[in-house]
């Protein structure tokens, strides 16, 4: 018999508190009754459209990515005091010491996502997520891909993300409370792995569950403290590694709070 993946929202079964799940749902679910007014909704609208047209003129030319961005409100995701913020490309803080990623670079690295072997040819279906903060990443993900896992260490912010994420009603997307440098094996293999935090080197954990013909990308810190952007494709032959361009991201860290 098959096992049944957690459903939204879930927890890690080596934690006391757990979730019932329910199978994948091949079809997200429509967006929910948006709790702000027509006038506000209609503002944002346009702030998101210059967005995606600065994402574009900066070098972002997937057509699913621009799709993703314009389609997923950030404003939602940040607090209400930072709201005029929300769509200028800068990161924000969303409590316990932890960012929302600048626009720019999640669409950066939903791109290189979908530039893997395997996705092109197959498209993108599972996706682990390791660092689901506020919940904005993970949004924008479950446009592009057919499931998300995305796996959070701090409670409060595991809390926040059900919180922003539950209007949407997105069935393909699985939040998950536990240590992210541990990946989640049941949900394994993974066409891509995405990581909001950088380490020193990469968690074996994260390699193992990688699918052959998928991608990971995460940030990675050399000896002189830098971070750069990290791009692993899994081949039949083994793992390729490409380092990109300089980043900032929080800190990888292990075990929860």
């Amino acid at each position: 018999m098959t096992q049944r993946r957690p459903g939204f929202p879930a927890r890690l079964p080596s934690f006391s508190e757990s979730t019932p799940g329910s199978a994948f749902a091949p079809r997200r679910a429509v967006l929910g009754t948006p709790a702000v007014s027509m006038g506000a909704a209609m503002d944002f609208a346009g702030v998101r459209a210059r967005m995606v047209k600065r994402l574009a003129t900066g070098g972002v030319t997937a057509a699913a990515v621009l799709q993703a961005m314009g389609t997923t409100e950030r404003h939602r995701f940040v607090d209400t005091a930072l709201g005029n913020q929300a769509y200028e490309d800068t990161s924000l803080p969303i409590g316990l010491g932890q960012t929302i990623s600048k626009p720019s670079i999640v669409a950066r690295m939903a791109e290189l996502l979908l530039g893997a072997e395997g996705v092109r040819a197959g498209g993108l279906g599972r996706v682990l997520e390791v660092g689901t903060g506020c919940g904005y990443q993970a949004a924008v993900l479950s446009l592009l891909a057919r499931e998300v896992y995305s796996i959070e260490r701090l409670r409060g912010l595991h809390e926040k993300a059900r919180t922003n994420l539950r209007y949407l009603r997105l069935t393909n997307v699985h939040l998950l409370f536990g240590d992210g440098m541990l990946g989640y094996a049941k949900g394994a293999p993974y066409a891509a792995i995405v990581a909001a935090a950088g380490g020193t080197s990469l968690p074996l954990e994260w390699c193992e569950q990688l699918a052959v013909g998928g991608r990971l990308v995460a940030p990675i810190s050399g000896a002189d403290g830098q971070q750069m952007l990290l791009v692993v494709d899994k081949t039949p032959h083994g793992l390729k590694q490409n380092v990109l361009e300089a980043v900032h991201f929080v800190p990888l860290k292990s075990g929860v709070a």
